[in-house]
């Protein structure tokens, strides 16, 4: 009959599923807690476009009162980007210090369940 199973075929069957099982479930990014590493690029990117943006800003409205227009809109776009860069690296150093700070953590509870409490 063809709606019987082939018993071979079965037992081929649950080893793959038994060796599924048996895997490991994938370690997850660890990039900082509540956020994607799309969220956190995303972040970032706006931090750099807000400090151009202010710098292009200011400089353009010193240039206008002054009457020097390319002077200060060139000097306070580059401080703009200074500054979103240093907000970037700041953002990214906390999000280091909390990541390294939950390997800490999971590192010695997986020490303490490891050991016989000693």
């Amino acid at each position: 009959m063809a709606s019987d199973p082939h018993p071979d075929r079965l037992r081929a069957l649950e080893e793959r599923l038994a060796k599924l099982r048996d895997k490991p479930k994938p370690v997850k990014s660890q990039t900082a807690k509540g956020f994607s590493q799309g969220e956190v690029a995303y972040r970032m990117v706006i931090e750099l476009a807000t400090g151009i943006l202010f710098g292009v800003g200011i400089g353009y409205g010193l240039d206008v009162l002054i009457g020097t227009l390319p002077l200060f809109l060139a000097i306070f776009s580059l401080v703009g980007f200074a500054a979103g860069v240093r907000t970037m690296l700041g953002t990214a150093r906390e999000l280091q210090g909390k990541q390294a700070t939950e390997a800490a953590i999971a590192a010695k509870r997986e020490g303490n369940e490891g050991g016989d409490g000693n």
